[in-house]
């Protein structure tokens, strides 16, 4: 189990100092939010560790009592560390029995965003908003390829990653959430595996609440360094519904850096196959030498030839008496069986809806299952799919699973 600080003490004083509530957050007119104390701009965003006697130090003691919340929150400037199981085969994992860190003071009903400042090292910090539909995008996603976060390394993994690239440059605050393109305070280097099966889903659960209540919903994202590496451990995932006190959306999860069958030197970015990605390509180049070899092996083999018929002298042929020919006896077409398929997400090829296998009624074999299911590996392939089918649809996920 690794300990990895919270977050910074300084960040979150400065957003109580600076004050982050809709009237009193002192936004700009773009939404932007306010520069900080001096003090805050220096290590906000920073997460690598700093003795417990500096974080005590940084913040009066009257203030450490008023950053109480009244849910039982621990202080707002109390430095403490958060413990994060090891990776056991699922994305992601639950913190603080799922229930984010935000303080009263930070939430806010008026939409804004802010972007931690970059450390010593180039690393990205922080990132935190009040995502509302005003702050969503309204164009395209532009290309971010001329960014490299630190880390960064193209390399490919065919066989062995989804979509054969091991690192995705991942953003902290979603596209689809601030529309933020090649913002390097955004980006960071991550797995395939960590963007699309650990982010993705959160991004898209919080998107899809703003679009269809227009609320909005306090949103913090926080790459964990385990001292100067420069590829993060994972992320913290942090969000709460404002309106409705976090009725219907209030997560607190780490996302886990990794992919499956790749090791990754999170000091450098540097990575290699592991042990059980070896085997496995070993495995598959065997069954697929044996399949071609056996291929080979039907074709080399000499096939019966069909008999043939001898014709009759011509006078005999007169005397036979002429056969009638018989009707070939109809069959009946041969019933296909049901659609069958392996996948970690269902799609419904009637109406778009996906559903997670085997945690929903849909995906068994009782009478609510769907009739005509495709199956995908990843969430995002599922997504694509649904948008062909129901173009229209803003809600794609069925409710009995997220």
């Amino acid at each position: 189990m690794k300990k990895f600080r919270k977050l910074c003490a300084v960040f979150l004083l400065g957003f109580l100092l600076a004050g982050c509530g809709a009237a009193e957050a002192g936004l700009n007119e773009t939404g932007q939010a306010p520069a900080m104390q001096e003090e805050a701009e220096e290590d906000s965003g920073e997460l690598t560790e700093v003795p417990e006697t500096e974080a005590d130090e940084a913040a009066p003691k009257e203030q450490e009592e008023d950053a109480l919340s009244e849910d039982g929150g621990e202080k707002a400037d109390e430095v403490t560390y958060i413990d994060v199981p090891v990776y056991a085969g699922k994305p992601y994992t639950e913190i603080n029995g799922n229930v984010p860190f935000f303080t009263d003071d930070e939430l806010s009903a008026a939409s804004y965003e802010y972007y931690g400042e970059l450390d010593a090292l180039g690393r990205c910090g922080a990132c935190m908003a009040s995502v509302g539909q005003d702050i969503m995008p309204t164009k395209e996603r532009e290309s971010i390829g001329d960014v490299k976060p630190t880390g960064w390394h193209t390399v490919k993994y065919e066989g062995v990653v989804d979509g054969n690239y091991l690192y995705n440059r991942c953003h902290l605050l979603g596209f689809q959430l601030t529309g933020e393109n090649a913002n390097r305070k955004n980006l960071i280097t991550g797995t395939r595996y960590m963007n699309v099966e650990g982010m993705l889903p959160f991004e898209n659960m919080v998107a899809d609440y703003v679009k269809e209540t227009g609320n909005h919903v306090m949103y913090r994202v926080t790459p964990l360094f385990d001292g100067d590496n420069l590829v993060a451990d994972g992320v913290l995932m942090e969000a709460r519904s404002v309106e409705d006190n976090g009725a219907d959306i209030l997560f607190n999860v780490f996302c886990y850096n990794v992919q499956p069958g790749v090791s990754i030197d999170y000091a450098t970015g540097e990575s290699s196959l592991d042990g059980s990605a070896e085997a496995q390509g070993k495995d598959t180049a065997e069954k697929a030498a044996a399949s071609a070899s056996a291929v080979q092996e039907q074709q080399e083999t000499p096939q019966p030839q069909a008999p043939v018929q001898q014709e009759m002298p011509q006078s005999q042929a007169q005397d036979q008496p002429e056969q009638q020919v018989q009707p070939e006896p109809q069959t009946q077409p041969e019933q296909q069986a049901a659609p069958v398929g392996s996948g970690a997400y269902a799609v419904n090829a009637k109406n778009g809806k996906i559903h997670m296998v085997g945690g929903c009624p849909a995906t068994g074999n009782s009478d609510k299952a769907m009739s005509e299911p495709v199956y995908f590996n990843t969430y995002e392939e599922a997504e694509a799919f649904s948008a062909q089918i129901a173009p229209g649809e803003s809600k794609r996920q069925c409710g009995n699973c997220w």
